[in-house]
């Protein structure tokens, strides 16, 4: 007796996947709601569990072969002969048998999610500074003594760090600076062994550059993903169909940061993910879209569609590729609940647990580049939704303030830049700065205290 393998109903939209991988071969044994195949569709990459236990008679799909919903992908055999077991060829005393799991899907690494900003960025591990290799009869650094550590005084941020990040112990560093003052030369020193004196030249060693890692993929050719075709050509058709350009404000967010450091042990203990910047631009823009309907609209023939929820894509880098799983209804929910959305999320999009239709159904998109140290981009408007908005990395620098009285300052103050790309079939450069406006005066004024919901 044998029982079909057909391709299941992945999403309303979806009609046909690409079988990426078979994860058994013809003659192996699979059991019921085992991991069978790997398929990819237009939304999503996923596993085909085996309905049934039995062995693998047939394959009828071939790997990056295509085919429709409900095809026959594969024949399991059910029955007495596909589970009977050998015969035993003399009786033996009954001996109790190893239990055999079965055997695990092992897939790529994926890079666990940031805890900080923005599910969905992966996050860039810097390489190790690799030191350069010490003479055999070279001395540890000199451990200045105690004295010498109060003549030392002020250590820069930058030495400071550089030590951190060479594991250095700045205690037990010379300084050959004025007054005995720790100089980046000096841990540098230290780094590679050698002595820091007083006497020691003023032109500083050459920095140790870190070792490169050389791609595997380096001078190597291969076939696109079903997933990165499925981006190229959307991003193409995209471009060719609509009339795009981009709009970027530079906004004050010292405020929220302020709150964010105030509330976050309180914030991480009842709603179980960290407070960072994103889940406030996600709602900013959510309240901003119910009152500028053109940006959370879609363009059909003639007509312009406008939404009635605002439901926001938000862009998750993987080793697959860009996806943009949606958060539904933002406009109405509280920063916990986005937050943990988004972790979710992005934590199931990297793991390939999503289902297709958490990837359908946006009207407007959210990109955090600034999870990757840009200070912004102009991302791509893909079709049908006519806008998206970048938010670039929140850092701080030196800005002119002006008080109530009209006086101006110099200040330290942590500053973004949100870059909004729109279609300017449907959006004009005065709609979009008035919608970039509108989210800049909220995040600037910060009164988020009644939305955190927790």
């Amino acid at each position: 007796m044998s029982d079909n393998v057909v391709l299941p109903a992945l999403g309303e939209s979806v009609t046909e996947g690409t079988v990426t991988r078979w994860l058994k071969k013809v003659g192996d044994t699979v059991a019921i709601d085992e991991p069978l195949v790997e398929i990819s569709t237009d939304k999503v990459d996923t596993e085909i569990p085996s309905p049934v236990a039995g062995v693998i008679e047939q394959i009828l799909v071939q790997e990056d072969e295509t085919a429709q919903v409900g095809a026959v992908l594969a024949v399991v055999g059910t029955g007495a002969a596909a589970a009977a077991p050998a015969p035993a060829a003399t009786p033996a005393e009954p001996v109790a048998a190893p239990v055999v799991a079965p055997t695990p899907v092992v897939e790529a690494p994926v890079a666990p999610p940031v805890a900080a900003p923005a599910p969905v960025v992966a996050p860039v591990v810097a390489p190790a500074p690799v030191a350069a290799p010490a003479p055999v009869a070279a001395p540890a650094p000199v451990v200045a003594p105690a004295a010498h550590a109060s003549d030392a005084g002020y250590v820069t941020p930058l030495v400071r760090k550089l030590a951190s990040e060479n594991g250095i112990d700045l205690n037990a560093v010379s300084g050959t600076g004025v007054g005995g003052r720790i100089r980046k030369d000096d841990v540098l020193a230290a780094a590679t062994g050698s002595i820091p004196t007083i006497s020691a030249p003023a032109v500083a060693p050459a920095a140790v550059a870190p070792a490169v890692q050389v791609s595997a993929l380096r001078g190597q050719t291969e076939p696109m993903s079903r997933l990165r075709k499925v981006l190229a050509e959307r991003a193409v058709a995209s471009m060719q169909q609509s009339a795009q350009l981009t709009t970027v404000v530079e906004v004050d967010v010292t405020r929220i940061a302020q709150l964010r450091a105030r509330v976050q042990a309180d914030f991480t203990a009842r709603a179980g993910v960290k407070l960072n910047f994103m889940p406030f631009f996600a709602l900013a823009a959510g309240e901003a879209l119910k009152a500028h309907p053109k940006l959370n609209a879609s363009i059909d023939g003639e007509n312009i569609v406008y939404h009635a929820t605002e439901n926001i894509s938000f862009a998750v880098d993987t080793e697959r590729g860009l996806l943009t799983p949606v958060l539904r209804n933002v406009g109405s929910l509280t920063i916990a609940q986005i937050a943990q959305q988004i972790a979710d999320l992005a934590a199931r999009t990297r793991n390939n647990q999503l289902k297709p239709d958490e990837l359908g159904g946006g009207t407007f998109t959210l990109t955090n580049t600034g999870s990757r140290g840009a200070l912004f981009d102009t991302p791509v408007v893909f079709l049908p939704q006519v806008a998206i908005l970048g938010t670039g990395i929140v850092s701080k620098r030196a800005v002119v303030v002006t008080d109530e009285n009209g006086n101006d300052s110099i200040a330290i103050r942590s500053m973004v830049y949100l870059a909004l790309s729109y279609d300017h079939r449907l959006v004009d450069g005065a709609d979009a700065s008035r919608f970039l406006v509108d989210i800049k005066t909220r995040l600037e004024g910060a009164a988020f205290e009644a939305n955190l919901g927790i």
